[in-house]
């Protein structure tokens, strides 16, 4: 017999799925970057917002690195390639959130460690502020929807603990 699965496990996997969509298409557009900017930044209807001489810049570099030195984006493909074996590892929560909450903490911690990477090596790299100011942001929205699963995950584990013991009281010696 198939029991029915509780809705705070079906808000759990929506909000994993969520989590792994985003850093899969994160992760291919390192794939295709020279395309990528090419139609940008190409033709009479191109890019001409905020940014736009950064991006130019950056075209310039990514279109001679293509032409001189392809095997360069050899690099990307890893880049790619890391965000599509990252989203992977939610296979785990997916499966048993509580058994793998320890996935959640680890990316709630690779969330914060964007912080100093993109402060420290965005200016070495001669990288704007206003782009080293995104490059944070995507660890910091990150930390929202680990947030939200962390306190999901610890609701569903009293919820089996009262299941499973009779009591909610305390689990691994935290009081909860």
């Amino acid at each position: 017999m198939h029991t029915p699965t509780p809705p705070i496990v079906s808000r759990i996997r929506g909000m994993l799925i969520f989590f792994m969509i985003a850093l899969v298409v994160s992760g291919a557009t390192a794939f295709p970057v020279y395309s990528e900017l090419n139609w940008l930044l190409s033709g009479d209807k191109s890019y001409q917002g905020p940014g736009h001489d950064w991006l130019m810049q950056v075209w310039q570099g990514v279109r001679d690195a293509q032409h001189t030195y392809p095997f360069l984006f050899y690099g990307f493909d890893w880049l790619a390639f890391a965000h599509l074996v990252i989203a992977m590892i939610f296979i785990g929560p997916y499966r048993d959130p509580v058994r793998n909450k320890w996935v959640i903490d680890w990316a709630m911690l690779a969330c914060v460690s964007v912080l100093p990477l993109a402060l420290i090596a965005g200016p070495i790299r001669g990288i704007p502020w206003y782009h080293i100011i995104v490059d944070c942001c995507f660890g910091i929205f990150g930390l929202i929807p680990l947030s939200l699963l962390r306190r999901w995950i610890r609701q569903l584990e009293v919820s089996q603990s009262i299941q499973t013991h009779g009591t909610g009281k305390a689990i691994g010696g935290r009081a909860l």
